[in-house]
């Protein structure tokens, strides 16, 4: 799961990354694996080796989770099942398949789809899951290239706006006042900025500045992601609604507070409210167990309501000797009654709309989250713009004092130029 920073990649990593998966590209991975790009029952490699699986995990509790997990599938399937969790995932993943012996399954994220499937690393299996149905459209689309889906979706988190319940009450604002429209948002951001903190805070990224854009009905891509849409009178118009706010000193950066994401600036009451991912329960319960909050959908735009989301998936190597034994672990790993294990275990929502209901019943203070998903918009996930992505948000810190439409202007470019190829 893309969590804290997202995509703010250093350029050191970028490269490295870059080289392996260049190096990758090279070797051709024709191995033993015999299935083709796109998956098929009849086609898919058999044999009596155990499953290696490659998780970049958010923590120990993931960790655990996924190997208890995993030693029931084992204990049931007759399959051996060794669980590894990555100290780089993207870095031992590029070596794997440098080497011709990748791992069976491992987490691949949005960002890093394309270039894998362009390689020929990834087995295109998703028509040959028996639950492909239930996953959520927005999931799914985020994972298809050329009209293939290559992977399912492990799990899922969306954006919303947290609140700090004690400076809500100091403020004098009620359960009346919370923003529905960009205008309230304003104006209750407003009101917060008191007693040495601001109203807002939230990162200085497309990840989570892109929320505002997509209320606006702008998107850095077209649905298809073969036309770049950066300069859109929509953009302008959120990125000038956010600078408006930062102008007006009721919003700061979590750069500006000394912070190096918005969770810390607001689970340190540097700021009363923040736009960030169900990621932050986690933080709050660990790092800051006595701040009272509440979680509320973002308010709606211009065009209506938008967030961002955000979701790794569960790839099979082409390479694998055992893709029959590996899908069958992945169908178990997505399905309903382990997604919601998953999701007690560390927090994640689950991707199969079957869960959804009874994820809210359990977990209603958060459903502000799954409520947003038909609202939700993918990243863009075609080869070379998770580096245009970077550098914009290398850029957004200094949104105060830039000219919106200059800033636009010059990430345009670059994202056109990488959808060339």
């Amino acid at each position: 799961m893309q969590r804290r920073t997202a995509r703010m990649l250093t350029a050191g990593a970028m490269a490295l990354t870059a080289a392996l998966t260049l190096s990758a590209c090279g070797s051709g991975f024709s191995g033993s694996g015999s299935g083709g790009a796109t998956g098929s029952a009849g086609k898919l490699t058999s044999g009596d080796e155990d499953l290696t699986v490659l998780i970049g995990s958010s923590g120990d509790a993931e960790t655990a989770a996924v190997k208890s997990a995993a030693a029931a599938w084992s204990k049931s399937s007759g399959t051996g099942v060794s669980v590894q969790p990555a100290n780089n995932l993207d870095q031992q993943l590029a070596q794997g398949f440098a080497s011709g012996k990748p791992a069976d399954v491992f987490y691949v994220s949005t960002s890093s789809l394309t270039g894998y499937a362009a390689n020929g690393s990834l087995l295109a299996y998703g028509d040959d899951l028996a639950n492909k149905s239930d996953f959520y459209p927005t999931l799914t689309k985020s994972f298809t290239v050329d009209d293939q889906l290559y992977c399912a979706p492990k799990d899922f988190s969306t954006l919303a706006l947290f609140i700090n319940t004690k400076d809500w009450q100091a403020a004098g604002l009620t359960d009346s006042d919370v923003p529905t429209t960009w205008d309230q948002l304003a104006g209750v951001a407003q009101k917060l900025t008191r007693d040495g903190h601001v109203g807002l805070t939230m990162s200085p990224q497309y990840e989570r500045l892109g929320a505002f854009m997509a209320q606006a009905g702008g998107a850095l891509t077209n649905a298809d992601q073969t036309k770049a849409t950066v300069d859109s009178a929509a953009n302008i118009r959120a990125l000038d609604y956010v600078k408006g706010l930062l102008q007006d000193g009721s919003t700061k950066f979590s750069s500006d507070l000394g912070e190096s994401w918005g969770g810390d600036a607001f689970g340190k009451g540097k700021a009363a409210m923040t736009v960030e991912g169900n990621w932050l329960t986690g933080a709050m319960s660990s790092s800051y167990p006595d701040v009272d909050y509440k979680v509320v959908q973002l308010p709606k735009g211009p065009k209506g309501a938008g967030t961002l989301q955000f979701t790794n998936c569960w790839g099979i190597a082409k390479d694998s000797p055992n893709q029959k034994a590996a899908l069958a672990f992945v169908e178990k790993m997505t399905s309903t009654s382990q997604q919601l294990a998953f999701a007690k275990a560390f927090g994640v929502m689950p991707s199969v709309e079957s869960a959804a209901s009874k994820w809210k019943q359990e977990y209603p203070q958060y459903a502000a989250f799954l409520d947003e998903a038909d609202s939700a918009r993918g990243v863009p996930n075609k080869a070379g713009t998770a580096d245009v992505i970077a550098d914009f948000d290398s850029k957004l810190g200094s949104l105060k004092t830039t000219d919106t439409k200059t800033l636009l202007d010059g990430v345009q470019k670059n994202m056109a130029a990488a959808l060339k190829g």
